[in-house]
């Protein structure tokens, strides 16, 4: 807290509303600097902003909990807008020594934290009009997507596990707090683990008697991206009626869990994926 409150004193006294080198780390951030329309001020981005797909033209700095202060400061940026998981401290540490603005933008994975994610970043980019233009727009939008799932889902949610990984064999799964919990709560669908805060593995058993009624996981490769046919054999599946019915939904990781500026869409296809459309 004690780094994060110097950062903060530090970038009130600096010239950021003059910043024309922006740095952003984290892929829903710069998400919104385009919307935003302020991407003509980007020098670089992290490794998760993979959207616009224009975003990856631009020199990646790496993964935003790895990061390299050097691979920062060569891109001599003006302002650093970064997701509040950006790390390590140590790199925070240097950059903060090297007297470049930092704002840590909190992710809070809800409507409000969407809403509060855009006013930030516009904020610290000088343009607070545009942020509560864009704000109106994607709250209008969020209110929209979800009284058409209340209207999908009816009495009778289904029950989703969103699952990290497989690696192994072992299902590393979320519980409750998670960006993942709350997408599914905004699709109109049930936490099928609510035993723990985060993620963590589960045993075979532990996830047969939550009976998920669908399996949701991220549409990535290699071993966190098990073919269907394999996923739905293992143990731990098998007697569920999400294997039952074949009920597995693959989305990309920053469109379903970034809290960005498509998280409307996201509810709606996650909503469509387990009711119809």
């Amino acid at each position: 807290m004690m780094f994060r409150l110097t950062l903060l004193v530090f970038l009130l006294a600096g010239p950021v509303l003059a910043s024309d080198r922006v740095l952003t780390i984290g892929g829903a951030l710069t998400e919104i600097v385009y919307a935003l329309e302020e991407e003509a001020r980007l020098v670089g981005r992290d490794t998760t902003s993979t959207f616009p797909p224009e975003a990856e033209t631009l020199p990646d700095v790496g993964y935003m909990r790895a990061l390299s202060p050097e691979g920062v400061l060569s891109l001599a940026p003006d302002l650093i807008i970064a997701d509040e998981g950006a790390g390590p401290a140590e790199a925070l540490d240097v950059l903060s020594s090297a007297r470049v603005p930092i704002v840590m933008v909190r992710d809070e994975p809800s409507a409000d934290g969407l809403i509060a994610k855009i006013s930030q970043v516009a904020e610290a980019l000088g343009v607070p009009d545009r942020g509560a233009a864009l704000a109106a727009r994607v709250g209008a939008d969020l209110a929209a997507a979800r009284t058409q799932v209340a209207q999908l889902s009816g009495e009778a949610p289904k029950r989703v596990l969103f699952v990290l990984s497989t690696q192994g064999g072992r299902i590393l799964a979320s519980g409750t707090d998670t960006a993942a919990a709350a997408m599914i709560e905004l699709a109109g669908g049930v936490n099928a683990n609510t035993g723990f805060e985060g993620y963590k593995p589960l045993t075979d058993e532990a996830v047969a008697a939550m009976a998920p009624d669908l399996i949701l996981m991220m549409d990535r490769g290699g071993d966190h991206g098990m073919a269907t046919d394999a996923l739905l054999a293992l143990p731990a599946f098998a007697a569920t009626p999400a294997a039952q019915n074949r009920a597995v939904v693959r989305m990309d990781g920053l469109f379903l869990l970034g809290f960005g500026p498509r998280t409307a869409q996201a509810v709606r296809d996650l909503s469509g994926a387990l009711y119809g459309s």
